[in-house]
């Protein structure tokens, strides 16, 4: 997906900038609604009662600010932005649930399933040897149908039996929790903003050296047995990091409850 940038476009004129208010004031009422494909140009400058250069002037402010993407080629056109998804820290929640609550449409893509040894960093998170057996999966995760992060992660392979002939479409939690009751008690998370690789942004649908948030996680039950360690790359986008810290009123800590923390790239 190819974008103009900010410093390589000049400023619109009185006209398109007009037109732009009026499309960003139809955002934000709830006239133009998230993940909506707007008319094309044709129609829509009609509909607007500009031309279509000047309409195209005011399209390109809104995709600057975000509020608009475009997608080129053969089906594709102009979508309303779905906005970021907040990723709170302060709970352990899967994906689906995350994006379901903040109204999100969640879906998933099974990019690979199968039995591997845990390796040398996997087995010291999960607490077991580095030729044992896990379950590696790798899923794309979407909300409102665009992909929004790439998912790695591994399980004991004699915790989790069966697991690749499982449906693996949905909340991972919710199925560990029903057929091998695992529930997630408590979990440790690195973050760091790493770059897209090729690979990694044609799955992504973003630029080749897009800043990515990367958490690595690992995730125990209730007894203190590690059974996920996991691999997450969040489109940063899309992606907001949200932490809440409680303390005394006097504490600095208090005065951050509540905060969110936004990593800009």
């Amino acid at each position: 997906m190819s974008m103009t940038g900010a410093a390589d476009r000049g400023p619109i004129g009185a006209t398109a900038d007009e037109i732009r208010r009026r499309l960003q004031g139809m955002i934000e009422r709830g006239t133009l609604h998230r993940g909506q494909k707007l008319a094309a140009e044709r129609e829509l400058a009609v509909a607007m009662g500009v031309s279509r250069s000047t309409l195209r002037q005011a399209l390109g402010a809104l995709e600057e600010s975000g509020a608009i993407r475009r997608i080129p080629g053969r089906g594709g056109g102009t979508y309303i932005a779905t906005g970021k998804v907040e990723r709170d820290l302060s709970r352990i929640v899967g994906v689906p649930m995350l994006l379901r609550d903040q109204g999100f449409t969640a879906g998933s893509r099974v990019v690979r399933i199968g039995v591997a040894t845990a390796g040398d960093r996997a087995a010291e998170a999960l607490g077991i040897g580095a030729l044992d057996f896990v379950i590696a999966l790798v899923r794309i995760r979407l909300a409102d149908g665009v992909p929004i992060s790439l998912e790695h992660a591994m399980f004991p392979a004699e915790l989790v039996p069966g697991l690749p002939e499982r449906d693996l479409g949905g909340s991972l939690y919710e199925l560990l929790d029903a057929e091998y009751s695992l529930r997630p008690h408590e979990a440790t998370e690195y973050i760091e903003v790493v770059s897209a690789s090729s690979d990694e942004a044609a799955i992504l649908s973003i630029e080749p050296g897009a800043p990515l948030i990367s958490i690595t996680r690992t995730t125990r039950d209730a007894e203190g047995v590690a059974f996920e360690y996991s691999h997450d790359l969040f489109r940063a986008d899309r992606t907001r990091i949200t932490v809440k810290v409680k303390g005394t009123p006097s504490s600095e800590k208090a005065r951050l409850r509540g905060r969110v923390v936004e990593l800009v790239p």
